[in-house]
């Protein structure tokens, strides 16, 4: 028996490890670990939401198919009608989901890295086929290129990401406009976007646009501002004429009930997300203003959780293993095309900043 032949030859993504594999390798307890390498909420779930965890009524029965509840939730947070919506186990199943849904074999996708690495992965296990059209050196699109990509190869779909990982920009209203005018359908990844402007990003996203246009998609996720990474569990904007064929191509029970439960219990304590990102936002300045003093660092500009930073005559992955293994704290290394010698570190609590700094200044 075989396997599909293009999956043979499919390098597999490589995801992040949690705590306790982290300690292990390290030899240190999880709660010495400081973790600033995947993005995560420090600060966790909201109190309200670990209560309601702990006292779930109905966890031994399967959980609505529809998510109606959550998506009525949704509705009221996002401004968007709950007919367009759809949640899904992390932003990361609405992906996959669109591409098999999308996309027949040899069909391509466009995407613009450096940038989010599932796109790509998640085109190619589908039987896809990538054009990818680099960003500049500030990070900023080449429309003309996207332009030249969209005409010659025709792609069904295009990824982007606003605010980008892993540099944290954002892209310019009036640059979306321009994208949105291109024969394709455009899937806006909004994963960080409560991290932009003000408002948890209401300012920035384009999610209520959603139902007066053919051609947008937009992803959100709990994973970092609502801290929710664990539980798994994001949510999309259509438009109306793929709803049908979404429902009838999803998993029936997709979103668990705990992971239904927190994303609800949150969206009804948004007053207290709001402290909680401007706490990240604030120790994001903090940390981007220290992290400048570093001589052998060159910072980005960012509106995300995390800070891209080239490591300048330094071996940059042999400073990410001692700062693993001599400090036990984690950040994330990037050596491909467009990130060479580059790091990303994920904003955590001012006690994480001042480790961090501390164990960099001994490294200089």
């Amino acid at each position: 028996m075989k396997i599909r032949k293009h999956l043979e030859s499919l390098p597999p993504y490589t995801p992040i490890e949690p705590f306790e594999i982290l300690s292990a390798r390290i030899g240190q307890s999880p709660d010495q670990i400081v973790k600033l390498d995947a993005n995560e909420n420090p600060y966790g779930p909201l109190p309200a939401v670990r209560e309601a965890l702990g006292s779930m009524d109905f966890p031994h029965i399967y959980p609505d198919p529809e998510s109606r509840a959550l998506r009525n939730a949704l509705e009221k947070f996002t401004g968007v009608p709950a007919e367009y919506l759809l949640a899904g186990s992390g932003a990361d199943e609405l992906l996959d989901l669109i591409m098999r849904v999308f996309l027949d074999p040899d069909d391509y996708i466009l995407s613009c890295p450096p940038t989010f690495g599932m796109y790509s992965f998640d085109a190619e296990l589908n039987a896809g086929r990538v054009i990818e059209v680099k960003r500049n050196s500030d990070f900023s699109l080449d429309l003309d290129s996207i332009r030249k990509a969209v005409e010659i190869h025709k792609p069904k779909l295009f990824f982007i990401t606003s605010p980008n990982n892993p540099d944290g920009s954002v892209i310019p209203l009036e640059v979306m406009d321009e994208l949105l005018s291109l024969p394709t359908l455009i899937v806006l990844d909004e994963a960080y976007i409560e991290f932009a402007g003000d408002n948890l990003g209401a300012s920035l996203s384009r999610i209520k646009e959603v139902p007066t246009r053919e051609n947008l998609i937009v992803l959100r996720t709990f994973s970092k501002w609502a801290g929710l990474a664990g539980l798994r569990v994001g949510y999309g904007a259509f438009p109306k004429w793929l709803m049908p064929t979404l429902w009838k191509s999803k998993q029936p029970y997709n979103i668990n009930v705990a992971a239904s439960i927190a994303a609800q219990v949150s969206l009804e304590n948004t007053e207290q997300l709001k402290k909680v990102v401007e706490l990240l936002k604030n120790e994001r300045e903090r940390l981007l203003n220290e992290l400048g003093k570093i001589p052998f660092l060159k910072t980005y500009p960012t509106e995300s959780n995390f800070i891209l930073c080239q490591v300048i005559d330094k071996d940059a992955l042999e400073l990410k293993t001692k700062l693993a293994n001599e400090h036990g704290i984690f950040i994330r290394y990037f050596n491909k095309p467009g990130l060479k010698d580059h790091i990303r570190i994920s904003v955590g609590k001012p006690e994480d900043t001042d480790a961090l700094i501390k164990a960099l200044k001994e490294h200089s």
